[in-house]
């Protein structure tokens, strides 16, 4: 099955960066800036399944594979004084400038997957503009050929349309495609995609969460060279 793959189209929170050191700091932040005391502080936590002293998300959390707009939706009964999509638009504006923690070194395995001939891709629930805003901060907006958020046009997860697009603009047969992530909404989505679906334990589902819906569970992204059989 991986001789045939020339495509691999990645996830990006839990995938490429540590979900829970980059989100738990983002929530922190976004929750100390705007709540107006410690009480606040906890129901904006709990609206959107975090708990404040542990940085633990809770499996249904929306940070975890919603959208920015649905993460405004739980936390609007918090923050009455603001409407959905301003919350949205402040959500997105504190996402850009969230510091992600690379789940492992991203420039050597980038650079072997492109020295192998492989089409790049992201496909995030996070909006399109974080998505570039964190991948430039690392220096590794050139290694890939598409990147694509919720807001791009082509759907969320576990919608196929991203993953679709993807497939298109590298003109590559979605069955020469791997979707990669850290959550069903991921491999829900390069399933209906009619990809190869590898499910990676840097986010926060276990093994027995993603197994049943992928082709193979590695630990993380950095073990794809040799599950390839890369050179």
């Amino acid at each position: 099955m991986s001789q045939q793959i020339a495509g691999l189209v990645f996830d990006k929170d839990g995938t490429l960066f540590d979900f829970r050191i980059s989100w738990g700091r983002w929530a922190q932040s976004f929750i100390a800036e705007m709540a107006q005391d410690d009480d606040h502080a906890d129901r904006m936590g709990r609206a959107i399944g975090f708990d404040l002293p542990t940085m633990h998300f809770a499996p249904d959390s929306p940070v975890i594979a919603g959208t920015a707009f649905e993460i405004a939706g739980a936390l609007l009964p918090t923050l009455p004084n603001f409407n959905r999509g301003t919350l949205t638009e402040m959500i997105d504006e504190a996402a850009a400038k969230a510091t992600m923690a690379e789940a492992v070194p991203l420039h050597p395995l980038f650079r072997q997957l492109r020295g192998a001939g492989l089409k790049l891709g992201v496909a995030t629930n996070d909006s399109e503009a974080p998505a570039h805003a964190h991948l430039a901060a690392h220096g590794l907006t050139d290694y890939f050929d598409f990147i694509a958020g919720a807001d791009s046009g082509f759907g969320p997860k576990p919608g196929p349309g991203m993953c679709l697009a993807f497939a298109q603009a590298v003109g590559l047969d979605p069955a020469r495609v791997a979707m990669i992530g850290d959550s069903r909404h991921d491999l829900e989505a390069g399933r209906a995609a009619g990809m190869v679906c590898i499910a990676v334990l840097t986010g926060l589902a276990s093994h027995a969460d993603l197994a049943p819906h992928a082709d193979v569970v590695l630990p993380d992204i950095g073990e794809l060279p040799g599950w390839m059989k890369l050179a």
